[in-house]
C-alpha cells in the first residue's frame, strides 16, 4: 500500500511590500511521503515570493517531469519554473529549454556544496539561485500546524513571518549572477 500525502491548509496574509502587492490566500499544500516538513515550506515561501497569475503547484516529487512550482500563460506556455532543492545542472539545463524563467530555491546544509559543483553549469543556463539559511526554514518549519494562520511580510531579501505560535524572519540571498 502506497503511503498518502499529508494534507496541510494554509490562510496566509501576503504583503508584498517591494511589488505592491497585498492579497489573501488560502492554500492547501500536500506534503509528498518522502517530503520534510522544511522542504515544503520552502516551496510555500516560493510560492508567494512568485506570486503571480498561473503559479501553481505541481505534483513535483511524485513526476520528475514537473517542477515545484509552475507558472503557465493561459495559451499554456511555461513562464516559470521553480525548483526547490538542489537539483541536477541537467534538470535546469532542460528546464531552460522549456521555459522563459528557471529559478531554484536552495535550504539544505549541503547547499554550499551543491552550488560550488553546479555552478558554472547552472549560470550558463540563465537559471536564477536563491538560497534560504537551514536554520531559519527549520525555525519556520517550527511554527508548522495542519491548519495555520500566517501572516507573511516581504522587502527586499527578507520575509517576516508570524503566526500565534511565534515569529521567523527569513532571509535568502541570489547565488547567480544573472
Amino acid at each position: 500500500m502506497a503511503l498518502k500525502p499529508t494534507i496541510y491548509k494554509f490562510d496566509i496574509a501576503l504583503s508584498d511590500i517591494d511589488e505592491g502587492r497585498y492579497e489573501n490566500l488560502n492554500l492547501t499544500v500536500a506534503q509528498h511521503p518522502s517530503e520534510t516538513i522544511e522542504r515544503m515550506m520552502v516551496r510555500l515561501m516560493a510560492y508567494c515570493l512568485n506570486l503571480s497569475e498561473g503559479l501553481e503547484f505541481t505534483t513535483g516529487l511524485s513526476n520528475t517531469e514537473e517542477p515545484d512550482l509552475v507558472q503557465r500563460s493561459l495559451d499554456g506556455i511555461t513562464l516559470n519554473w521553480i525548483e526547490v532543492g538542489e537539483p541536477n545542472a541537467e534538470r535546469v539545463r532542460k528546464a531552460s529549454t522549456i521555459a522563459r524563467q528557471v529559478k531554484v530555491y536552495c535550504f539544505n546544509t549541503k547547499a554550499n556544496v551543491w552550488w560550488s559543483q553546479a555552478q558554472n553549469e547552472i549560470e550558463s543556463c540563465g537559471a536564477q539561485v536563491y538560497q534560504f539559511q537551514w536554520e531559519q526554514i527549520a525555525e519556520l518549519a517550527g511554527l508548522v500546524e495542519r491548519t495555520l494562520s500566517l501572516s507573511v511580510t516581504i522587502t527586499g531579501m527578507t520575509a517576516f513571518i508570524a503566526a500565534d505560535s511565534g515569529n521567523v524572519e527569513l532571509t535568502w540571498a541570489e547565488l547567480t549572477n544573472v
